[in-house]
């Protein structure tokens, strides 16, 4: 049955007899569907197999200019080639999704069922015009995003975590759980992180504060990472990352693996869920468990969420300094009492007192990233841990982001200073022979 009698009026028909079709019509989804199908039918799927990226979207454009040829179909030039580019997306990539995965300025992607596609920029939601012929076509663009990374998502496992070939974070749920339609949730992370002249631009940070990062990455101090969703967590562990030098070996481990680390020697650890009969799930903690006998360096826990909190400890006390991790919490303080809370859920029977000199013998920094108002992630506040006063852990305050107000555009003002406290790990610093300036910690100095 050829395209003209599948849509079936769907379509004007000229005075020539050719089908004018427009885009962004139903007209024109319903022309793109059914030349995916043509398409499908035509091809031969082992020769296509023999092909590299670059050849199958040559052939593909060859074989729909032929059917828009064969079918009498009037579209322009720019037309043609939207159309081409639709159909090599769906084939080759991820259909709809993929000019907002080429957009850089794109840093979450929110699908909320097949009719409707929200996109993060610069902080802030916005409705696109994109949208999915059904929710059957967005389940199959879920399954070929999760099926790429060996997992899968159907009725009797509805919730899914996989990741994009650039690392970008992707979470989907469907019916049942899901009552109007799949829900698909993609953190982008760009080709390549952001250096540290971006977050200097950005004004994430100040020169002081990024010299004493630079130096905790170098002297080999334990740090811990705290921020809510979307505030820069992973962002800031990769620039630390960065000064970790090239001759260490260092284990990454990860529900979703998306550090994307540049150091050569660089080993990276992913979980596993279970399968469909509820077996072969390899949790966080069983990783870092296993990191330990693959002679690290240094041990990065992407984020600690469980009972692996208790072997992260247990590592960073044990010779593996210089271990990266991150933490969901709203201020340092939260950080530790979280960090608490997981480690009682190994089961390990421990007094309060115990956890706390666990935490404070093994942790130095917290580090806390914030997300304001207008969609700015900053360093707010860097702590060091200098001990326990009775069953307290103390710690003291080195940098920190005091808000002054709002802008009238939105913008959030306020001004980045030092406490005038100088911390204990600046006498590390100096054994490491990587000293920073005295002026860094003068808290009359002042960055807007």
């Amino acid at each position: 049955m050829s395209i003209r009698e599948r849509l079936a009026g769907a379509v004007q028909e000229s005075q020539s007899g050719a089908l004018a079709v427009e885009t962004g019509t139903q007209a024109y989804q319903d022309l793109r569907r059914l030349m995916h199908r043509m398409i499908l039918e035509r091809i031969d799927l082992e020769r296509l197999q023999r092909l590299t990226a670059e050849q199958l979207k040559h052939e593909l454009a060859l074989l729909i200019q032929r059917i828009i040829e064969e079918e009498r179909i009037v579209l322009n030039q720019h037309e043609r080639h939207q159309l081409v580019r639709d159909i090599q997306h769906e084939m080759l990539g991820f259909g709809p999704l993929e000019p907002l995965l080429n957009d850089p300025s794109v840093s979450d992607i929110l699908v909320n069922t097949a009719s409707q596609v929200y996109v993060e920029r610069r902080g802030r939601l916005e409705l696109t015009a994109i949208s999915f012929h059904d929710n059957a076509h967005l389940m199959k663009i879920i399954e070929k995003i999760v099926s790429r990374v060996g997992r899968r998502v159907d009725e009797s496992s509805p919730m899914v975590d996989a990741r994009l070939p650039d690392g970008s974070r992707v979470n989907a749920i469907i019916p049942p759980l899901a009552v109007d339609g799949p829900l698909l949730s993609i953190r982008r992370f760009g080709a390549t992180p952001l250096a540290v002249q971006d977050l200097l631009g950005y004004k994430s940070l100040t020169p002081p504060m990024l010299k004493v990062l630079e130096c905790l990455g170098v002297a080999k101090v334990n740090i811990l990472i705290s921020g809510g969703t979307g505030s820069g967590k992973t962002t800031l562990l990769n620039l630390i990352s960065g000064f970790i030098p090239t001759s260490e070996r260092i284990v990454t481990i990860e529900d979703a693996a998306e550090l994307q680390l540049r150091q050569p020697h660089v080993v990276r650890l992913e979980t596993r869920p279970p399968n469909i009969e509820g077996k072969g799930e390899v949790t966080q903690r069983a990783l870092v468990r296993n990191a330990l006998r693959m002679r690290p360096d240094r041990i990065i826990v992407g984020e600690v969420r469980g009972a692996e909190a208790f072997d992260m400890l247990q590592a960073m006390n044990t010779g593996h300094e210089g271990s990266l991790a991150t933490i969901h919490a709203n201020s340092p303080r939260d950080a530790l009492a979280r960090l608490e809370n997981m480690v009682s859920m190994a089961g390990m029977n421990l007094s309060v007192r115990a956890v706390r000199q666990q935490i404070v013998s093994a942790v130095t920094v917290v580090l806390q990233v914030t997300r304001l108002t207008d969609g700015a992630r900053k360093l707010v506040s860097l702590q060091e841990i200098t001990g326990m006063e009775g069953e307290v852990i103390s710690m003291q305050e080195i940098f920190r982001f005091e808000q002054t107000g709002v802008a009238p555009d939105g913008r959030v003002t306020g001004r980045f200073s030092a406490t005038g406290v100088r911390p204990r790990f600046a006498e590390r610093f100096r054994m490491y022979g990587v000293p920073v300036p005295e002026d860094s910690f003068d808290p009359d100095r002042s960055f807007e």
